[in-house]
């Protein structure tokens, strides 16, 4: 897990791709340890930072297939980081789910993934409040904004 992280900064900071693809195979390789049924919430964390390096990932192709594995991902974070056990986490998890299918609406002729990103973002302004997190309920409020005016933009006249 946290060679993962390392790599991800790494790879970050480059413009290739190479320590971001070692990124998400050291969390690959995670997951075959840090399992849903033996620590369930460690096994989130790693499902969301997995999300995160093939989104970063994905940012640096033209295609969508790796956007599509970082939704799978934070939609599998997404089963034990839920918001009755760990609401912060979710909302965040939740933000980044949107941020992933905002980008393949764009990438798509189709508005479905556009309408998804808007929900997630919803989805995680009911705990990201401006009273109790200001910052993130600001940002996330600029990408449900980005995400409608996208979805706005595909809207005939």
């Amino acid at each position: 897990m946290n060679l993962g992280v390392a790599l991800w900064r790494l790879g970050e900071r480059e413009s290739g791709t190479g320590k971001l693809e070692e990124a998400v195979a050291a969390y690959r390789e995670a997951l075959k340890e840090r399992t849903r049924e033996r620590v369930p919430l460690d096994w989130a964390q790693t499902q969301m930072n997995l999300g995160v390096a093939l989104k970063t990932l994905g940012e640096r192709e033209s295609g969508t297939g790796k956007f599509e594995e970082a939704v799978a991902a934070y939609r599998e974070a997404l089963k034990e980081w839920t918001r009755e056990r760990v609401p912060l986490d979710w909302a965040q998890t939740q933000m980044n789910l949107g941020v992933a299918l905002k980008t393949l609406g764009e990438r798509e002729s189709e508005t479905g993934k556009l309408e998804e990103a808007v929900a997630a973002y919803r989805e995680a302004l009911k705990e990201r409040t401006r009273e109790r997190v200001p910052l993130d309920w600001a940002l996330t409020q600029m990408n449900l904004g980005n995400a409608l005016l996208s979805l706005g933009g595909r809207e005939s006249v």
